[in-house]
């Protein structure tokens, strides 16, 4: 018999969120309660904002349902595990627009996971290879937790990092955002010692490590992360514009277009179709794969070196694929 209300309304929980109905008589057998009981516990839970519907009948049933909003989740170990193993997975290959959801969700869950539990997710995952992976370089998924919970939490944070041509140096940094661009993962955060704002690769980051000093989060001169990596990116030497003709409505090659390009498409030919202006520092080949991803026709205008990229992409493509026999 469960006597104390906080852990029976746990376990009550915990039955609710297996995808079934429960008779209030079975619930008070589990529980050890009077079904009177039940009952109460089922309004506090509700109280909570938890969705229980109630049947009626002789012996009437329970279930969570969707609600408005996303309650606290109840998890058992197995879940626990498999929850977290999927998220690591998805910090690393999740789809455009997941990858930063499956970052902060990780960070959550193995903060309070047991070391028993994060020992048997980190095993699981070391004996896992993925069929497929991203297109950018590979980061450990412990760096980019850390990293989410100090941005989370206000948190400086010091780590090695080493710079493009090799330099390698130390960083306290008061991390303000995580912005992934579907191949690569960047850091923005003001640099304690350099007083200056600084964008990092997390790929060439080392060693995270959150230091436990609380900060007050600086405004960032463009307001918003991702801008802030977009203007970066433009002060580079190697960026360069592009010009892409879409043979579709802008809405619709807008909703395909990564967020990170930071440009919207301009309608042409009466709206039937609209063309792409873009400033952009990702490799030609990159890029190439890029446009193809989006599904949708285009012609590349400039630059020329673009146009050969597209070109050959086409190429190897067409020889991927086997001759047509019929």
């Amino acid at each position: 018999m469960t006597t104390d209300t906080p852990a029976r309304l746990l376990t009550l929980l915990s039955l609710l969120q297996t995808p079934r109905e429960w008779p209030g008589g079975e619930l008070a057998d589990r529980l050890g309660v009077s079904r009177r009981t039940v009952r109460r516990d089922v309004d506090r839970l509700r109280e909570l904002g938890y969705p229980v519907q109630a049947t009626m009948g002789a012996d009437g049933g329970y279930r969570l349902v969707a609600g408005k909003a996303m309650p606290p989740l109840v998890l058992d170990d197995e879940e626990a595990v498999a929850i977290a193993v999927g998220l690591r997975a998805g910090a690393g290959h999740a789809v455009e627009g997941l990858d930063e959801a499956s970052v902060r969700a990780l960070a959550k869950l193995e903060q309070v996971l047991p070391s028993r539990l994060r020992h048997r997710v980190t095993t699981l995952q070391a004996a896992t290879t993925p069929l497929t992976t991203g297109d950018g370089p590979s980061i450990a998924t412990g760096t980019l937790t850390v990293m989410a919970s100090t941005v989370a939490g206000h948190e400086r944070l010091r780590f090695a990092y080493r710079a493009g041509d090799g330099t390698e140096s130390r960083r306290v940094t008061e991390p303000y955002r995580l912005v992934s661009t579907g191949r690569r993962w960047y850091l923005i955060a003001y640099d304690l010692d350099r007083e200056d704002w600084r964008t990092f690769r997390v790929d060439r980051v080392s060693e995270p490590f959150a230091t436990g000093a609380r900060f007050t989060p600086r405004e960032l001169p463009t307001g918003d992360a991702a801008e802030y990596l977009r203007r970066s990116m433009q002060r580079r030497n190697d960026s360069y514009d592009i010009e892409v003709l879409f043979l579709d409505a802008p809405e619709v090659v807008a909703a395909r277009l990564p967020q990170w390009l930071g440009a919207t498409p301009e309608a042409a030919d009466g709206g039937a179709s609209c063309v792409l202006r873009a400033t952009v520092s990702d490799a030609p080949e990159w890029m190439a794969v890029r446009l193809a991803m989006t599904g949708l026709e285009f012609r590349v205008r400039q630059p020329a070196e673009l146009v050969d990229r597209v070109r050959e992409l086409g190429a190897r493509l067409g020889r991927a694929a086997p001759p047509d026999t019929a």
